[in-house]
């Protein structure tokens, strides 16, 4: 018999419809709407009427038609066949639905979001009798070429393994029978649900203390994020968020990436589906399509499904970091997130907080962030899993007061701060180093002096007090004229410039520049601030300003960005040689 719980609508206002009969019915729970089964979701309950946000447009519905709670809350689908998906914001996989429906999908389009024909080749890694827990691996489906997808044991279960087997099986397929302490038999399964609001549990969280390298050489030497840490990058229009989170997509240290355009332009989210596919993995020259989970939830679809997009990628990625493995979550970007709270919780007639956000803004952004961290992971074995979570803030006009940024700046430990002002005179990765931090950068930094060079900590910041210099010199420019400043002022201007130009400025689109070691990004910086502590001291010797300014050397420390990973060491030394031989030339007899 059907025991669902079934209802009527009495209002439909946008994206939310209220209706009455749904006692029975639970918070958070998945519902069909009208007979056109479209997916809803309950996000209010008074007496015997449910406040209901639908995933699809509504245009059409009356009051009058029924609505079946489905009995359980929106959950996604985790098994094989997730690497290499493009999804919506409900976890509908877009390529089946192309099929199906045409390029435009009608209301109420259903897809499983995992392929339910497809087979997979399991490899058992564990004999029947063998006692587990919630998280121990059962074998190995190898997805892609680049990643070994863990079969594990769910959760909540635990038990002693009565049969398994290796073998081809679909998702759906039973590959083996647990018995728990109280005798029950459960059966296993390539595939498990896990609702999206509620965080995977592990054992217990680890402090970040190693960078996750980037190749950005302003992220890593200046405002590095740790593995499993928090980033956010704020920008207006034009700044550059999107490229960045493309760069990092594609060359930070992630065994997984989880890319979420949410309330993103349609034509951004079409390049970035476009582009995606084609990019090649720079560690092993396979498509990053083959360790990259796309999903795609545009400005025009209903705002109720933007919510449930963050929700959808960030669960997606804490089940492969139960994995064992290094996950990256993009988000791009929560400001449209947080319309869409906004627009929900305007229906719901709430009461409104700053700029007409819900009040539970703050604790809607820090739930998302806080899922993100180093875990060690369930199960027998001490698998350590990493996920970081990086998202992207759209401030109108670049307002960081906005209540979105402000919120984020709160929460996370890595803020990017994106100029236009950078941006309009071509300066990428646009990053503002004056207003950008990094809560990490003490850890890190002693991380980088052990494993990079014993010098980092005090080349990065003798570079940032550089700049910071810089900035207050330019204001005295500005007021008086440059032919004011003394020598070694002038001097500390050259050598911002210099690490401005040749080291912070990284193009995107070259081969070379594109990503830089952290042992080019130290070789890099050390000759930048060489020159500068040199040349101070020379200057102190009376050497004139501009023939240290003129030093041919300097045109090469330029170049240096270009020079091929496999010649960085080398080429450091010839030039850091024919710097010295040029200061000892200008301190002997060129005064």
């Amino acid at each position: 018999m059907d025991n669902r719980s079934r209802g009527k609508i009495i209002k439909v206002s946008g994206p939310l419809v209220i209706a009455k009969g749904m006692r029975d019915a639970e918070m958070y729970d998945v519902v069909e709407v009208s007979d056109k089964k479209l997916i809803g979701e309950i996000i209010e309950m008074h007496g015997d009427e449910a406040s209901i946000q639908v995933y699809e447009e509504t245009a059409g519905l009356g009051p009058g038609e029924e609505v079946v709670s489905r009995g359980s809350p929106l959950s996604v689908e985790l098994g094989p066949g997730l690497i290499s998906g493009i999804f919506d914001g409900i976890q509908r996989p877009l390529d089946k639905l192309v099929e199906t429906e045409g390029s435009n999908i009608t209301r109420g389009a259903f897809a499983y979001a995992l392929d339910r024909e497809q087979e997979w080749e399991f490899e058992a890694e564990l004999e029947p009798g063998a006692t587990v827990i919630g998280g121990d691996v059962l074998g190995i489906v190898q997805e892609t070429v680049l990643l070994a997808h863990r079969i594990m044991v769910p959760p909540n279960l635990s038990g002693k393994i009565i049969e398994l087997k290796s073998g081809r099986y679909k998702v759906t397929d039973t590959i083996g029978l647990l018995e728990d302490d109280k005798g029950v038999r459960h059966e296993l399964s390539l595939m498990q649900k896990w609702p999206v609001r509620i965080g995977r549990p592990y054992k217990e969280k680890v402090s970040p203390a190693e960078p996750l390298i980037t190749g950005q050489r302003i992220i890593d030497t200046f405002f590095p994020v740790a593995k499993g840490g928090t980033a956010a990058v704020p920008g207006p229009f034009g700044s550059g968020k999107t490229v960045i989170q493309h760069q990092l997509a594609k060359w930070a240290e992630a065994d997984v990436v989880v890319y979420i355009g949410c309330g993103e332009r349609g034509n951004e989210m079409t390049d970035v589906l476009n582009e995606f596919p084609r990019l090649d993995d720079p560690k092993t020259g396979e498509p990053l399509m083959k360790r990259t989970i796309l999903i795609a939830n545009t400005s025009d679809m209903p705002v109720a499904a933007r919510e449930a997009s963050i929700y959808t990628g960030i669960t997606i990625a804490e089940y492969f970091r139960d994995m064992g493995y290094s996950v990256s979550i993009m988000a791009d970007s929560t400001s449209r997130w947080a319309e869409a709270l906004r627009e929900m919780s305007g229906r719901l007639e709430e009461m409104p907080g700053e700029e007409g956000y819900p009040t539970y803004l703050g604790s809607r952004l820090a739930n998302f962030y806080e899922r993100a961290g180093m875990v060690r992971c369930q199960g027998s074995d001490d698998r350590l899993g990493v996920l970081t979570a990086i998202g992207a803030v759209s401030p109108p006009g670049g307002d960081l007061s906005d209540p979105v940024a402000q919120s984020t700046l709160r929460i996370v430990q890595v803020f990017w701060s994106l100029d236009s002002a950078l941006a309009y005179r071509r300066h990428f990765p646009a990053i503002n180093w004056l207003t950008s931090y990094s809560l990490y950068s003490d850890k890190i930094d002693r991380w980088m002096n052990e494993n990079v060079t014993p010098r980092w900590s005090t080349l990065r910041q003798d570079a940032l007090k550089l700049l910071q210099e810089e900035s207050e010199l330019e204001e005295i420019v500005r007021l008086i004229g440059h032919d004011a400043l003394s020598d070694g002022d002038r001097l500390k201007l050259e050598a911002a410039r210099s690490l401005r130009e040749d080291f912070l400025h990284q193009n995107s689109f070259d081969e070379i520049d594109t990503f830089t070691s952290l042992e080019k990004q130290h070789r890099m910086l050390e000759l930048l601030m060489t020159w500068y502590y040199e040349a101070t001291k020379a200057l102190a010797n009376g050497v004139q300003y501009h023939k240290l300014e003129e030093m041919p050397v300097r045109d090469e420390l330029a170049r240096l960005k270009m020079v091929p990973e496999d010649r960085i060491v080398d080429r450091a030394a010839e030039l850091n040689a024919q710097m010295t031989r040029e200061l000892s030339a200008l301190n002997l007899g060129g005064r």
